[in-house]
């Protein structure tokens, strides 16, 4: 109880000596994390703007889920908003914040590229398929792996060729699906009679 008065106290503080110099200022109080459901158009950004206003929240979307590519989200996929206010200050309006989604903190894989923002064509119940693919596989990670597969929707390596970024893991994800199963929607039925895909 304390911290949160401390942390009220602070904000309260920051607001008022804003207002008093002239800048209007907006406080948030609440800690609890708001889920959004990304529509056909969306971006990190432009979900970031619905909420603070600038894009100074992107980097907080995604680390809250733990997305390895800001470039790349899904119509229906589900994300979670941080609303603590400590998580979505920005000390300057005008940076905008990126991700280089070539970053991997896996040992053992050296060969990354940046991404060339691959986006997915599938929408609506073949988006809801792949995302519930990627959950039953890797808990939505890209750098998930179990010693033969690897990723977002555990692929062999092989299939990967050596690239192990996002947007190739989406690509590669796509190509192999419609060439097995033709869509989305037959691969996660399959998964659900089988427990793979």
């Amino acid at each position: 109880m304390f911290k949160f008065k401390k942390k009220f106290l602070i904000q309260l503080t920051t607001t008022l000596g804003a207002l008093a110099l002239g800048v209007t200022a907006a406080v948030t109080v609440a800690n609890a994390d708001t889920t959004y459901t990304v529509k056909s158009g969306d971006t990190l950004n432009s979900i970031s703007q619905q909420y603070v206003g600038d894009k100074s929240l992107v980097s907080s979307i995604v680390k809250a889920n733990n997305i390895s590519d800001q470039n790349v989200i899904y119509v229906g996929e589900q994300l979670t908003i941080p609303t603590d206010s400590s998580d979505n200050t920005s000390t300057n309006n005008n940076s905008s914040t990126t991700t280089d989604s070539s970053t991997n903190t896996d040992s053992n894989s050296s060969t990354t590229t940046d991404s060339s923002s691959y986006t997915s064509s599938v929408s609506g119940s073949e988006a809801e398929a792949k995302e519930w693919i990627a959950q039953k596989e890797s808990s939505g990670s890209y750098t998930a792996s179990n010693g033969n597969y690897y990723g977002r929707y555990q692929l062999s390596l092989s299939y990967l060729n050596g690239d192990l970024s996002a947007s190739n893991q989406e690509k590669v994800a796509d190509q192999y699906v419609a060439s097995r199963y033709g869509s989305w929607t037959a691969a996660k039925a399959f998964w659900e009679a089988n427990g793979w895909y």
